[in-house]
């Protein structure tokens, strides 16, 4: 699966988010800058939500597996 990444030019540099992925947004001042940003927000966030997952279901019994989404 493969998401897609916005970027924004501002006066002070580039704005940038994940359509898909909710959080997932930052800036930086250069095209590249925010390129690399976005990614570690984009990590942070998917790290983040699976750690409220996990802890909201500590101690239930539940299966947990790989999931991939096929291209859209």
């Amino acid at each position: 699966m493969t998401l897609t990444a916005v970027f924004q030019k501002f006066p002070e540099g580039y704005a940038a988010f994940v359509e898909e992925l909710p959080g997932a947004n930052t800036q930086g001042a250069t095209l590249e800058e925010a390129r690399v940003n976005l990614t570690e927000a984009a990590e942070l966030i998917l790290e983040s939500n699976r750690f409220v997952s996990e802890r909201s279901l500590a101690g239930q019994d539940v299966i947990r597996e790989p999931f991939a989404l096929p291209a859209l």
